[in-house]
Protein backbone atom coordinates (compact mmCIF):
# COMPACT_ATOMS: atom_id res chain seq x y z
CA UNK A 1 0.00 0.00 0.00
CA UNK A 2 1.25 3.70 -1.03
CA UNK A 3 2.12 5.50 1.99
CA UNK A 4 -0.81 8.00 1.14
CA UNK A 5 -2.90 5.03 1.21
CA UNK A 6 -1.86 4.61 4.98
CA UNK A 7 -2.89 8.03 5.74
CA UNK A 8 -5.79 7.55 4.68
CA UNK A 9 -6.05 4.68 6.84
CA UNK A 10 -5.06 6.58 10.09
CA UNK A 11 -7.23 9.45 9.61
CA UNK A 12 -10.18 7.54 8.97
CA UNK A 13 -9.12 5.42 12.16
CA UNK A 14 -9.19 8.70 13.68
CA UNK A 15 -12.27 9.90 12.87
CA UNK A 16 -14.25 6.90 13.61
CA UNK A 17 -12.59 6.71 16.88
CA UNK A 18 -13.46 10.30 17.85
CA UNK A 19 -16.93 9.66 16.72
CA UNK A 20 -16.98 6.56 18.98
CA UNK A 21 -15.75 8.78 21.66
CA UNK A 22 -18.82 11.37 21.33
CA UNK A 23 -21.25 9.01 21.49
CA UNK A 24 -20.21 6.30 23.56
CA UNK A 25 -22.38 3.81 25.01
CA UNK A 26 -26.19 4.86 26.51
CA UNK A 27 -26.53 7.03 29.27
CA UNK A 28 -29.14 5.21 30.55
CA UNK A 29 -28.59 4.22 34.14
CA UNK A 30 -28.70 0.27 34.58
CA UNK A 31 -30.27 0.75 38.25
CA UNK A 32 -34.32 1.37 37.11
CA UNK A 33 -35.39 5.02 38.43
CA UNK A 34 -38.61 6.82 38.77
CA UNK A 35 -39.62 9.28 36.88
CA UNK A 36 -39.48 11.93 39.74
CA UNK A 37 -36.85 10.39 41.94
CA UNK A 38 -36.71 11.18 45.65
CA UNK A 39 -33.38 11.75 46.95
CA UNK A 40 -32.44 8.78 49.89
CA UNK A 41 -30.73 6.39 50.83
CA UNK A 42 -32.40 3.96 48.56
CA UNK A 43 -31.90 5.89 44.88
CA UNK A 44 -28.53 7.16 46.32
CA UNK A 45 -27.21 3.41 46.48
CA UNK A 46 -28.85 2.38 43.37
CA UNK A 47 -27.14 5.15 41.56
CA UNK A 48 -23.84 4.76 43.04
CA UNK A 49 -23.76 0.49 42.62
CA UNK A 50 -25.07 0.68 38.75
CA UNK A 51 -22.27 3.33 38.02
CA UNK A 52 -19.41 0.79 39.70
CA UNK A 53 -21.19 -1.82 37.68
CA UNK A 54 -20.69 0.44 34.57
CA UNK A 55 -17.50 1.52 34.83
CA UNK A 56 -15.70 -1.17 37.32
CA UNK A 57 -15.00 1.41 39.67
CA UNK A 58 -13.12 -0.50 42.94
CA UNK A 59 -13.96 1.52 45.72
CA UNK A 60 -16.04 4.73 46.98
CA UNK A 61 -17.39 6.75 50.30
CA UNK A 62 -20.37 8.56 49.56
CA UNK A 63 -22.16 10.95 51.56
CA UNK A 64 -24.80 13.29 51.31
CA UNK A 65 -27.19 15.21 53.33
CA UNK A 66 -29.90 17.87 53.44
CA UNK A 67 -30.36 20.65 56.17
CA UNK A 68 -28.80 19.07 59.48
CA UNK A 69 -29.31 16.03 59.13
CA UNK A 70 -27.35 12.94 56.83
CA UNK A 71 -28.91 11.46 54.28
CA UNK A 72 -26.74 8.42 53.59
CA UNK A 73 -23.30 8.22 54.46
CA UNK A 74 -21.84 4.92 52.71
CA UNK A 75 -18.98 3.16 51.50
CA UNK A 76 -18.67 0.53 48.30
CA UNK A 77 -16.38 -1.76 46.40
CA UNK A 78 -13.17 -2.52 48.56
CA UNK A 79 -9.68 -0.75 49.00
CA UNK A 80 -6.35 -1.19 47.26
CA UNK A 81 -5.64 -3.77 49.92
CA UNK A 82 -8.60 -5.44 49.53
CA UNK A 83 -10.77 -4.31 52.64
CA UNK A 84 -14.48 -3.48 52.51
CA UNK A 85 -14.91 0.09 52.64
CA UNK A 86 -17.58 1.39 55.12
CA UNK A 87 -18.42 4.72 56.13
CA UNK A 88 -15.91 4.49 58.46
CA UNK A 89 -13.17 4.02 56.02
CA UNK A 90 -10.24 6.64 56.25
CA UNK A 91 -9.82 8.15 52.63
CA UNK A 92 -7.56 11.02 51.84
CA UNK A 93 -9.55 13.94 50.50
CA UNK A 94 -6.55 16.20 48.96
CA UNK A 95 -7.52 19.20 48.13
CA UNK A 96 -10.78 19.33 49.96
CA UNK A 97 -8.41 19.65 52.76
CA UNK A 98 -8.26 23.56 51.81
CA UNK A 99 -11.21 24.77 52.90
CA UNK A 100 -10.77 23.25 56.39
CA UNK A 101 -7.77 25.28 56.44
CA UNK A 102 -9.57 28.13 55.56
CA UNK A 103 -12.07 27.29 58.44
CA UNK A 104 -8.75 27.08 61.08
CA UNK A 105 -8.02 30.50 60.03
CA UNK A 106 -11.30 31.94 60.57
CA UNK A 107 -11.20 30.38 63.48
CA UNK A 108 -8.02 32.92 64.80
CA UNK A 109 -10.25 35.60 62.58
CA UNK A 110 -12.97 35.35 64.80
CA UNK A 111 -10.88 35.11 67.92
CA UNK A 112 -9.08 38.62 66.59
CA UNK A 113 -5.80 37.29 66.19
CA UNK A 114 -5.77 37.49 62.27
CA UNK A 115 -6.72 40.04 60.23
CA UNK A 116 -7.42 38.45 56.73
CA UNK A 117 -6.37 41.83 55.34
CA UNK A 118 -3.24 42.55 56.92
CA UNK A 119 0.20 41.49 55.37
CA UNK A 120 1.17 37.36 55.95
CA UNK A 121 4.24 38.68 56.96
CA UNK A 122 3.00 40.41 60.26
CA UNK A 123 1.98 36.94 61.39
CA UNK A 124 4.65 34.84 59.55
CA UNK A 125 7.75 36.96 59.74
CA UNK A 126 9.80 33.27 58.52
CA UNK A 127 7.76 33.53 55.33
CA UNK A 128 10.21 35.33 52.71
CA UNK A 129 10.81 34.60 48.76
CA UNK A 130 13.19 36.53 45.85
CA UNK A 131 10.74 38.86 45.48
CA UNK A 132 9.77 42.00 47.51
CA UNK A 133 6.13 41.88 46.34
CA UNK A 134 5.84 38.42 48.73
CA UNK A 135 6.03 41.51 51.65
CA UNK A 136 2.31 42.36 50.61
CA UNK A 137 0.75 39.50 50.15
CA UNK A 138 -2.37 39.24 52.64
CA UNK A 139 -3.77 36.41 54.64
CA UNK A 140 -6.95 36.69 52.50
CA UNK A 141 -4.77 36.88 48.87
CA UNK A 142 -3.52 33.61 50.39
CA UNK A 143 -6.69 31.91 50.88
CA UNK A 144 -8.42 33.26 47.74
CA UNK A 145 -5.28 31.69 45.79
CA UNK A 146 -4.43 35.20 44.20
CA UNK A 147 -1.11 35.88 46.08
CA UNK A 148 0.77 35.88 42.87
CA UNK A 149 2.51 32.39 44.04
CA UNK A 150 2.01 30.28 40.91
CA UNK A 151 2.93 26.28 39.92
CA UNK A 152 5.10 28.38 36.53
CA UNK A 153 7.10 30.39 39.20
CA UNK A 154 7.51 28.22 41.95
CA UNK A 155 6.28 24.36 40.29
CA UNK A 156 6.54 22.43 44.15
CA UNK A 157 5.78 19.16 42.90
CA UNK A 158 8.48 18.81 41.17
CA UNK A 159 11.09 19.59 43.60
CA UNK A 160 12.54 18.21 46.41
CA UNK A 161 9.50 17.38 49.07
CA UNK A 162 9.48 18.99 52.46
CA UNK A 163 8.89 17.05 55.75
CA UNK A 164 7.44 19.60 57.54
CA UNK A 165 5.59 23.07 57.37
CA UNK A 166 8.48 24.76 58.61
CA UNK A 167 10.82 23.22 56.03
CA UNK A 168 7.92 23.90 53.27
CA UNK A 169 7.86 28.05 53.86
CA UNK A 170 11.44 28.01 54.24
CA UNK A 171 12.10 26.18 50.72
CA UNK A 172 9.95 29.11 49.04
CA UNK A 173 13.04 31.70 49.95
CA UNK A 174 14.72 31.41 46.92
CA UNK A 175 10.91 31.50 44.76
CA UNK A 176 9.64 34.61 43.04
CA UNK A 177 5.89 35.69 42.11
CA UNK A 178 4.39 35.00 38.98
CA UNK A 179 2.45 38.24 39.02
CA UNK A 180 1.85 41.11 41.70
CA UNK A 181 -0.15 40.18 45.00
CA UNK A 182 -4.01 40.89 44.59
CA UNK A 183 -4.13 40.97 39.96
CA UNK A 184 -4.20 36.86 39.12
CA UNK A 185 -5.42 33.54 40.42
CA UNK A 186 -3.43 30.91 40.20
CA UNK A 187 -4.11 26.98 41.76
CA UNK A 188 -0.72 26.61 43.82
CA UNK A 189 -1.05 24.22 46.85
CA UNK A 190 2.10 26.48 48.56
CA UNK A 191 -0.48 28.76 49.49
CA UNK A 192 -1.92 26.88 51.83
CA UNK A 193 1.31 25.84 53.35
CA UNK A 194 1.68 28.91 54.70
CA UNK A 195 -1.62 29.60 55.33
CA UNK A 196 -1.14 26.21 57.69
CA UNK A 197 2.06 27.60 58.80
CA UNK A 198 0.63 30.92 59.95
CA UNK A 199 -1.91 28.85 61.92
CA UNK A 200 1.17 27.28 63.93
CA UNK A 201 2.86 30.55 64.63
CA UNK A 202 -0.40 32.56 65.76
CA UNK A 203 -1.86 29.32 67.79
CA UNK A 204 1.36 28.15 69.20
CA UNK A 205 0.21 24.88 68.60
CA UNK A 206 1.13 21.84 65.56
CA UNK A 207 -2.04 22.79 62.84
CA UNK A 208 -2.88 18.93 62.65
CA UNK A 209 -3.43 19.55 66.78
CA UNK A 210 -5.48 22.89 66.10
CA UNK A 211 -6.91 21.77 63.57
CA UNK A 212 -8.17 18.95 65.26
CA UNK A 213 -9.01 20.74 68.60
CA UNK A 214 -10.54 23.90 66.83
CA UNK A 215 -12.66 22.01 63.64
CA UNK A 216 -12.84 18.67 63.70
CA UNK A 217 -14.07 17.75 67.27
CA UNK A 218 -16.11 20.82 67.60
CA UNK A 219 -17.49 19.80 64.10
CA UNK A 220 -18.38 16.05 65.27
CA UNK A 221 -15.53 14.83 63.11
CA UNK A 222 -13.92 12.16 65.18
CA UNK A 223 -12.57 9.72 63.00
CA UNK A 224 -10.54 12.95 60.91
CA UNK A 225 -6.87 14.04 61.05
CA UNK A 226 -4.30 16.22 59.18
CA UNK A 227 -1.08 14.82 57.91
CA UNK A 228 2.11 15.91 56.53
CA UNK A 229 3.02 13.51 53.58
CA UNK A 230 1.30 11.05 51.82
CA UNK A 231 3.57 8.34 53.44
CA UNK A 232 1.49 9.45 56.45
CA UNK A 233 -1.82 8.39 54.58
CA UNK A 234 -3.19 4.65 55.49
CA UNK A 235 -1.35 2.76 53.29
CA UNK A 236 0.25 4.93 51.89
CA UNK A 237 -2.37 6.56 49.77
CA UNK A 238 -2.65 3.47 48.09
CA UNK A 239 -5.46 2.75 45.57
CA UNK A 240 -5.80 2.57 41.83
CA UNK A 241 -5.08 3.88 38.24
CA UNK A 242 -6.92 3.16 35.18
CA UNK A 243 -5.42 2.47 31.72
CA UNK A 244 -7.45 1.18 28.80
CA UNK A 245 -10.08 0.13 31.15
CA UNK A 246 -7.28 -1.85 33.36
CA UNK A 247 -6.78 -0.87 36.86
CA UNK A 248 -3.91 -1.10 38.39
CA UNK A 249 -3.18 -0.83 42.42
CA UNK A 250 -0.32 1.67 42.90
CA UNK A 251 1.17 3.32 46.51
CA UNK A 252 1.35 7.79 45.82
CA UNK A 253 4.83 8.72 45.72
CA UNK A 254 6.05 10.82 48.45
CA UNK A 255 3.87 14.26 48.21
CA UNK A 256 4.40 17.09 51.22
CA UNK A 257 0.79 17.52 51.89
CA UNK A 258 0.05 19.28 55.26
CA UNK A 259 -2.45 22.44 54.76
CA UNK A 260 -2.88 21.99 51.47
CA UNK A 261 -3.96 18.49 50.55
CA UNK A 262 -3.41 16.74 53.81
CA UNK A 263 -6.74 15.79 55.42
CA UNK A 264 -7.71 11.94 56.03
CA UNK A 265 -11.84 11.55 56.96
CA UNK A 266 -14.50 9.04 56.34
CA UNK A 267 -17.90 9.14 54.64
CA UNK A 268 -19.46 9.82 58.24
CA UNK A 269 -17.36 12.60 58.98
CA UNK A 270 -18.09 14.59 55.40
CA UNK A 271 -21.58 14.49 56.68
CA UNK A 272 -20.55 16.40 59.49
CA UNK A 273 -18.72 18.85 57.38
CA UNK A 274 -21.53 19.56 54.74
CA UNK A 275 -24.34 20.09 57.51
CA UNK A 276 -22.15 22.96 59.02
CA UNK A 277 -21.17 24.41 55.62
CA UNK A 278 -24.64 24.55 54.36
CA UNK A 279 -25.95 25.17 57.71
CA UNK A 280 -24.12 28.83 58.29
CA UNK A 281 -21.17 27.18 60.84
CA UNK A 282 -23.83 25.44 62.83
CA UNK A 283 -22.45 21.35 63.49
CA UNK A 284 -25.15 18.90 63.12
CA UNK A 285 -24.95 18.44 67.39
CA UNK A 286 -26.24 22.38 67.30
CA UNK A 287 -22.91 23.79 68.31
CA UNK A 288 -21.92 27.05 66.08
CA UNK A 289 -18.25 26.24 64.89
CA UNK A 290 -17.77 29.55 63.50
CA UNK A 291 -19.98 32.39 62.50
CA UNK A 292 -22.41 32.98 59.75
CA UNK A 293 -20.60 36.04 58.28
CA UNK A 294 -17.16 33.61 58.53
CA UNK A 295 -18.80 31.16 55.84
CA UNK A 296 -20.25 33.63 53.63
CA UNK A 297 -16.52 34.90 53.58
CA UNK A 298 -15.67 31.36 53.18
CA UNK A 299 -17.87 31.43 50.35
CA UNK A 300 -17.74 34.18 48.28
CA UNK A 301 -14.98 34.67 45.97
CA UNK A 302 -13.41 38.35 45.00
CA UNK A 303 -15.04 40.21 42.32
CA UNK A 304 -14.82 38.84 39.06
CA UNK A 305 -13.12 34.98 40.56
CA UNK A 306 -15.04 32.28 40.86
CA UNK A 307 -12.76 30.54 43.63
CA UNK A 308 -12.85 31.23 47.52
CA UNK A 309 -11.38 29.73 50.43
CA UNK A 310 -10.83 26.32 49.01
CA UNK A 311 -14.55 26.81 47.41
CA UNK A 312 -15.15 27.43 43.56
CA UNK A 313 -18.81 28.87 42.88
CA UNK A 314 -20.66 27.97 39.58
CA UNK A 315 -20.80 30.47 37.00
CA UNK A 316 -23.49 32.77 37.36
CA UNK A 317 -26.89 31.61 36.04
CA UNK A 318 -25.63 27.55 35.99
CA UNK A 319 -28.52 25.65 37.57
CA UNK A 320 -28.43 24.51 40.53
CA UNK A 321 -26.57 26.97 42.38
CA UNK A 322 -23.19 24.91 43.82
CA UNK A 323 -20.32 25.91 45.73
CA UNK A 324 -17.96 22.90 45.07
CA UNK A 325 -14.68 22.04 45.36
CA UNK A 326 -12.42 19.14 43.85
CA UNK A 327 -9.55 17.24 45.35
CA UNK A 328 -6.56 15.10 43.43
CA UNK A 329 -4.07 12.67 44.41
CA UNK A 330 -2.39 9.74 42.11
CA UNK A 331 -4.32 7.32 43.31
CA UNK A 332 -7.80 9.00 44.62
CA UNK A 333 -10.20 11.41 43.84
CA UNK A 334 -12.56 13.11 45.93
CA UNK A 335 -15.10 16.41 45.43
CA UNK A 336 -17.57 18.12 47.68
CA UNK A 337 -20.70 20.60 46.60
CA UNK A 338 -23.27 22.76 48.29
CA UNK A 339 -26.42 23.08 47.04
CA UNK A 340 -27.37 26.37 49.08
CA UNK A 341 -31.13 26.94 47.61
CA UNK A 342 -32.03 23.23 48.91
CA UNK A 343 -29.36 23.34 51.91
CA UNK A 344 -28.25 20.14 50.21
CA UNK A 345 -24.24 18.91 50.43
CA UNK A 346 -22.83 16.00 48.62
CA UNK A 347 -19.01 14.86 48.78
CA UNK A 348 -17.60 11.94 47.42
CA UNK A 349 -14.18 10.10 47.35
CA UNK A 350 -12.99 7.49 44.80
CA UNK A 351 -10.05 4.99 44.83
CA UNK A 352 -8.83 5.82 41.20
CA UNK A 353 -6.98 8.87 40.85
CA UNK A 354 -5.99 12.14 38.64
CA UNK A 355 -7.29 12.78 35.19
CA UNK A 356 -7.69 8.80 34.24
CA UNK A 357 -9.77 8.09 37.16
CA UNK A 358 -12.19 11.27 36.86
CA UNK A 359 -15.10 8.95 38.70
CA UNK A 360 -16.00 11.35 41.35
CA UNK A 361 -16.85 14.25 39.40
CA UNK A 362 -19.08 11.87 36.82
CA UNK A 363 -20.86 10.54 39.91
CA UNK A 364 -21.27 13.90 42.06
CA UNK A 365 -23.09 14.59 38.64
CA UNK A 366 -25.83 12.30 38.61
CA UNK A 367 -26.30 13.08 42.12
CA UNK A 368 -26.91 16.54 42.19
CA UNK A 369 -29.64 15.22 39.23
CA UNK A 370 -31.08 12.85 41.92
CA UNK A 371 -31.52 15.75 44.53
CA UNK A 372 -33.41 18.04 41.76
CA UNK A 373 -35.61 15.30 41.38
CA UNK A 374 -34.46 14.15 38.22
CA UNK A 375 -33.45 10.65 37.13
CA UNK A 376 -29.74 10.26 37.45
CA UNK A 377 -27.71 9.23 34.35
CA UNK A 378 -24.41 6.75 34.88
CA UNK A 379 -22.23 7.96 32.06
CA UNK A 380 -18.46 7.12 31.36
CA UNK A 381 -15.85 9.26 32.07
CA UNK A 382 -14.16 10.58 28.93
CA UNK A 383 -11.03 9.39 29.97
CA UNK A 384 -12.26 5.95 29.76
CA UNK A 385 -13.66 6.51 26.40
CA UNK A 386 -10.41 8.16 25.20
CA UNK A 387 -8.43 5.55 26.40
CA UNK A 388 -9.61 3.15 23.78
CA UNK A 389 -8.48 5.90 21.47
CA UNK A 390 -4.84 6.39 22.55
CA UNK A 391 -4.89 2.74 22.56
CA UNK A 392 -5.86 2.23 19.00
CA UNK A 393 -3.24 5.57 18.07
CA UNK A 394 -0.81 3.92 19.76
CA UNK A 395 -0.45 0.66 18.37
CA UNK A 396 -1.02 2.53 15.16
CA UNK A 397 2.14 4.53 15.90
CA UNK A 398 3.78 1.35 16.40
CA UNK A 399 3.25 0.18 12.98
CA UNK A 400 3.74 2.88 11.18
CA UNK A 401 6.95 3.15 13.04
CA UNK A 402 8.20 -0.47 11.61
CA UNK A 403 6.87 0.13 8.09
CA UNK A 404 8.91 3.46 7.79
CA UNK A 405 11.99 1.26 9.12
CA UNK A 406 11.26 -1.62 6.93
CA UNK A 407 10.67 0.83 3.50
CA UNK A 408 13.99 2.95 4.45
CA UNK A 409 15.66 1.41 1.72
CA UNK A 410 13.22 2.70 -0.78
CA UNK A 411 12.91 5.83 0.88
CA UNK A 412 16.57 6.49 0.31
CA UNK A 413 17.08 5.19 -3.08
CA UNK A 414 14.03 7.73 -4.42
CA UNK A 415 16.03 10.36 -2.41
CA UNK A 416 19.46 9.87 -3.56
CA UNK A 417 19.35 12.39 -6.28
CA UNK A 418 18.68 15.33 -4.06
CA UNK A 419 21.36 17.32 -1.92
CA UNK A 420 21.18 16.32 1.75
CA UNK A 421 20.06 19.10 3.24
CA UNK A 422 16.58 18.67 1.27
CA UNK A 423 16.54 14.86 2.43
CA UNK A 424 16.81 16.53 6.37
CA UNK A 425 14.04 18.56 5.50
CA UNK A 426 12.14 15.71 4.13
CA UNK A 427 12.66 13.82 7.77
CA UNK A 428 11.41 16.78 9.61
CA UNK A 429 7.95 15.95 10.22
CA UNK A 430 8.81 12.35 11.36
CA UNK A 431 10.57 14.35 14.51
CA UNK A 432 7.59 15.68 15.90
CA UNK A 433 6.69 12.90 18.09
CA UNK A 434 9.87 13.53 19.62
CA UNK A 435 9.71 17.01 20.26
CA UNK A 436 5.84 16.71 21.62
CA UNK A 437 7.00 14.21 24.00
CA UNK A 438 9.79 16.14 25.29
CA UNK A 439 7.44 18.60 26.04
CA UNK A 440 4.35 16.65 27.49
CA UNK A 441 4.69 17.83 30.88
CA UNK A 442 4.89 21.64 29.82
CA UNK A 443 1.83 20.92 27.25
CA UNK A 444 -0.30 19.32 29.78
CA UNK A 445 0.80 22.01 32.24
CA UNK A 446 -0.96 24.82 29.59
CA UNK A 447 -4.15 22.51 29.98
CA UNK A 448 -4.28 21.68 33.47
CA UNK A 449 -2.35 24.98 35.03
CA UNK A 450 -0.35 22.92 36.70
CA UNK A 451 3.11 21.55 36.76
CA UNK A 452 4.45 18.44 37.20
CA UNK A 453 6.71 15.51 36.36
CA UNK A 454 6.81 13.11 33.41
CA UNK A 455 6.45 9.81 35.99
CA UNK A 456 3.20 11.98 37.71
CA UNK A 457 1.78 11.94 34.34
CA UNK A 458 1.96 8.32 34.11
CA UNK A 459 -0.15 8.29 36.99
CA UNK A 460 -2.57 10.91 36.12
CA UNK A 461 -3.19 9.14 32.31
CA UNK A 462 -0.98 6.22 31.73
CA UNK A 463 -2.58 5.57 28.55
CA UNK A 464 -1.83 9.51 27.07
CA UNK A 465 1.72 9.17 28.34
CA UNK A 466 2.64 5.78 26.74
CA UNK A 467 1.19 6.82 23.17
CA UNK A 468 3.22 9.78 23.26
CA UNK A 469 6.10 7.84 24.04
CA UNK A 470 5.45 4.94 21.54
CA UNK A 471 4.88 7.49 18.91
CA UNK A 472 8.53 9.54 20.12
CA UNK A 473 10.28 6.23 19.83
CA UNK A 474 9.18 5.12 16.40
CA UNK A 475 10.00 8.89 15.27
CA UNK A 476 13.20 7.79 16.68
CA UNK A 477 13.42 4.28 14.59
CA UNK A 478 12.17 5.64 11.18
CA UNK A 479 14.80 8.77 11.83
CA UNK A 480 17.33 6.24 12.34
CA UNK A 481 16.51 3.52 10.21
CA UNK A 482 16.30 6.24 6.95
CA UNK A 483 19.30 8.20 7.86
CA UNK A 484 20.98 4.72 7.51
CA UNK A 485 20.14 3.78 4.59
CA UNK A 486 20.59 7.23 2.90
CA UNK A 487 24.55 6.80 4.34
CA UNK A 488 24.73 3.49 2.87
CA UNK A 489 22.80 4.28 -0.47
CA UNK A 490 25.29 7.42 -1.29
CA UNK A 491 28.20 5.40 -0.02
CA UNK A 492 27.40 2.34 -2.65
CA UNK A 493 26.39 4.87 -5.38
CA UNK A 494 30.24 6.69 -5.38
CA UNK A 495 31.77 3.48 -5.89
CA UNK A 496 29.48 2.61 -8.84
CA UNK A 497 30.03 6.18 -10.62
CA UNK A 498 33.88 6.02 -10.30
CA UNK A 499 33.54 2.81 -11.75
CA UNK A 500 31.31 4.47 -14.69
CA UNK A 501 33.65 6.94 -15.68
CA UNK A 502 36.76 4.50 -15.97
CA UNK A 503 34.62 2.89 -18.07
CA UNK A 504 33.85 5.66 -19.85
CA UNK A 505 37.79 7.07 -19.70
CA UNK A 506 38.68 3.21 -21.09
CA UNK A 507 36.21 3.48 -23.84
CA UNK A 508 37.52 6.78 -24.89
CA UNK A 509 40.76 5.43 -25.06
CA UNK A 510 40.71 2.57 -27.06
CA UNK A 511 38.16 4.41 -29.28
CA UNK A 512 41.24 6.81 -29.94
CA UNK A 513 43.62 4.21 -30.15
CA UNK A 514 41.85 2.57 -33.10
CA UNK A 515 41.28 6.23 -34.93
CA UNK A 516 44.96 6.77 -34.72
CA UNK A 517 45.82 2.95 -36.18
CA UNK A 518 43.25 3.87 -38.75
CA UNK A 519 44.78 6.36 -39.90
Amino acid sequence: MPIHGYRRLFRLAIALLIAWTAVGRPATAHAATPTHPTLNAASIDAYVKAYMERTDLPGAVVAVTRGDQVVHAAGYGHTAAGKAMTARTPVPVASLSKSMTALAVMRLVEAGRVDLDQPVHRYLPEFTMADRRAGKITVRQLLNQTSGMADSAYPDLTRPQAHTLTEAVADMRGARLAARPGTEWNYHNPNYFVAARLVEVVSGRPFADYLAAQVFRPLGMTHTESVDTTDDMPDHARGYVRAYGMLFPRSHPRWFTAGGHGVVTTADDLSQWLIAQNDQGVSAAGRRVVSARSVDVMHTPPKGREYAMGWSLSPSGEKPRQIRHTGQLLTHNAIQTLLPDSRTGIAIVTNTGMISGDDAAVMLDGLVDLAQGKPPTVRTPFTMKADYVLAVLTLLAIALGVLGAVRSRRWARRTADRPLWRVGLRMLPCAVPIVLFAQLTDLAGLFMNREGTLAQLGYAWPALVIWSAAAALASTVVIAARSLAVLRTRRTRVPAARGAQDERVDAEQVFVGEARRGK
